[in-house]
C-alpha cells in the first residue's frame, strides 16, 4: 500500500473501539489562509457514529462503578439523538433497558437508529427542543426514581471528564502539541469544557473558543443558545476565551462544501464547528498570524440526509 499508512484497530467489542479517532486536515477549506492549519477530529469513526459515544460510555461506567446502574434499572435520559444512540448501543451490548426523551423533530434517521437498537422513545414537542425533553425526563424520573438510572448528561461531570481523559490527550498527541486554538459548539457543553480544561492545563498559550447558534430558534440539532436555554450544570462560561455565534444556514452550506471539496460527509453541528474554525482562521489571517486550529466533526451526515437543505441551490 502506498501513501498514508493506517494502523488497524485491535479486535474489541463496541466499547473497546470508542476513541482514538482520526484527525483530518482540512487543506482546501484552509487554503485561503496561508500559514494557518485547520484540523477536525472525525468522531463519526466511533462505533455509535458520534462524539457522544465517549461521554455516554463514561457515564454508564461511572454508574456501574458507583452501583447506581444495575440490571434491574432502566437507563433514562433526555437527548437530541446522538447521546441516545450511544446509550442504546451500549445498553444493548451490556444488557440494559433504555428509555429516551427525544424532540419529535429530531431527524428521521436518528429515530430509526434508536428503534433499531431497541430503545423506547418518548417524543416531546419539537418547538421546545432539547429543553422540552429535559423537562419531560425530569418529570418521569421524579415519579419513580427507584425504577431508573438517570445519568443526566447535562449535569453529570462524567460527561466532560470523558473528553478531559481521552479526546484532548489524543488531540495533543495528533498535533504534536502544536495546537493553538480549539473551537467547539455548545450543547451539553461536555465536549467543549472537557477538551478545553485539559488543553489549557497541558498546552501553554492555547486559546479555546466556544460557539453557539446566534438565536434560540435554530436548526443546529444538539446545540444550545445558552441565553434562552436551560443551561447545563456542567457548563462553565469562564472556560472559554471567547464565544462565537453561528448561523444555521452557514452550517448547511459548510456541510455541503466539506462533502464537495474535502470528501468529508459531516453532520450539521460538524459543519457549524468548521464554520467557527474558519472564522478564527480568517481573524488570524487578517492579523498576519499563524495558527493550528482544531475542531470536532461530531457525527456524519448520514443521520441528516432527509433534511431539505440538501435540495437547496446555492445563491
Amino acid at each position: 500500500m502506498t501513501g498514508t499508512q493506517f494502523a488497524p484497530r485491535m479486535a474489541h467489542d463496541v466499547i473497546g473501539n470508542v476513541g482514538n479517532t482520526p484527525l483530518l486536515r482540512l487543506e482546501k477549506i484552509a487554503a485561503e489562509f496561508p500559514g494557518i492549519e485547520i484540523y477536525a477530529k472525525a468522531e463519526y469513526f466511533n462505533p455509535g457514529g458520534s462524539v457522544k459515544d465517549r461521554a455516554a460510555l463514561n457515564m454508564i461506567q461511572d454508574g456501574e462503578r458507583t452501583g447506581k446502574l444495575t440490571k434491574d434499572k432502566t437507563l433514562i435520559d433526555a437527548t437530541s439523538g446522538n447521546t441516545g444512540i450511544a446509550y442504546a448501543m451500549f445498553g444493548a451490548a451490556r444488557g440494559y433497558k433504555v428509555k429516551l426523551c427525544l424532540p419529535m423533530n429530531a431527524s428521521m434517521e436518528r429515530k430509526r437508529i434508536l428503534a433499531a437498537y431497541g430503545a423506547e422513545l418518548v417524543l416531546t414537542p419539537g418547538d421546545e427542543g432539547s429543553d422540552g425533553a429535559i423537562r419531560r425526563v425530569r418529570e418521569m424520573y421524579a415519579k419513580d426514581p427507584d425504577r431508573y438510572f438517570y445519568p443526566d448528561q447535562y449535569n453529570n461531570p462524567a460527561n466532560w471528564q470523558a473528553h478531559f481523559e481521552t479526546t484532548a490527550p489524543e488531540i495533543i498527541a495528533q498535533t504534536g502539541g502544536r495546537i493553538t486554538h480549539f473551537v467547539a459548539l455548545l450543547g451539553t457543553s461536555g465536549t467543549f469544557i472537557g477538551n478545553s480544561r485539559r488543553l489549557k492545563r497541558d498546552v501553554p498559550g492555547v486559546q479555546c473558543f466556544s460557539a453557539q447558534p446566534s438565536v434560540g430558534f435554530h436548526g443546529i440539532e444538539g446545540t444550545k443558545h445558552m441565553p434562552t436555554a436551560i443551561v447545563p450544570g456542567i457548563y462553565d462560561e469562564t472556560v472559554a476565551d471567547r464565544n462565537l455565534e453561528i448561523e444555521t444556514e452557514d452550517c448547511h452550506k459548510m456541510v455541503k462544501r466539506m462533502a464537495r471539496v474535502e470528501g468529508i460527509l459531516g453532520g450539521i453541528s460538524a459543519g457549524g464547528n468548521v464554520v467557527a474554525a474558519v472564522k478564527v482562521a480568517r481573524e488570524l489571517h487578517a492579523q498576519g498570524k499563524k495558527g493550528v486550529i482544531v475542531t470536532i466533526l461530531c457525527d456524519s451526515a448520514d443521520k441528516y440526509l432527509s433534511e431539505h437543505f440538501w435540495d437547496e441551490t446555492e445563491d
